[in-house]
């Protein structure tokens, strides 16, 4: 007998962030604990809750069937924009969630305007890295504020770059 629960399709919707909500919260701190397990404090560089709802950000949550179960967003810049906060949930991943952020977020700073989109991560985050590669970024220099960091603040980061066409 076939299991019609098994086979469905599940629906993946990316929504803009307004307001900052438990679920973001919850997300955010995920992400933050998972980080802080394989970095030291002065080597993780993401936003707060509350930076991610800056003017100049562009945050987006991630749903599965209506559930929240990743976030990122985009820092816009006067000359590009820079991926910040990515994170989907071990348990939802590989299903094109991380891909449908990463699209919206594209999206979002060609549509203000931008056409290269920068971002940090860690050396650790293979997984992360293998979704930026398929994406078509590609290693650069630091870029930014982390130009100005001390070696060791940058140690374990990776800087990548993509121009937006």
């Amino acid at each position: 007998m076939h299991d019609q629960e098994a086979s469905r399709m599940v629906e993946i919707t990316v929504e803009a962030l307004m307001t900052a909500t438990d679920e973001v919260r919850a997300l955010i701190e995920e992400l933050d604990s998972t980080l802080a397990r394989e970095y030291r404090a002065e080597q993780r560089h993401g936003l707060s809750l509350d930076e991610v709802l800056q003017p100049h950000v562009r945050f987006f949550v991630a749903r599965l069937d209506g559930v929240a179960v990743g976030c990122g967003g985009v820092a816009l810049f006067d000359t590009f924009g820079e991926l910040k906060r990515m994170y989907v949930r071990e348990a939802a991943r590989g299903r094109g969630i991380a891909r449908a952020l990463l699209t919206r977020i594209e999206l979002e700073t060609k549509n203000s305007g931008l056409d290269m989109l920068y971002l940090e991560t860690g050396d650790r985050q293979l997984d992360a890295l293998r979704l930026y590669e398929r994406a078509g970024f590609q290693k650069c220099v630091a870029f930014g504020q982390y130009a100005s960091m001390t070696p060791h603040a940058i140690a374990t980061s990776v800087f990548l770059k993509k121009r937006l066409t």
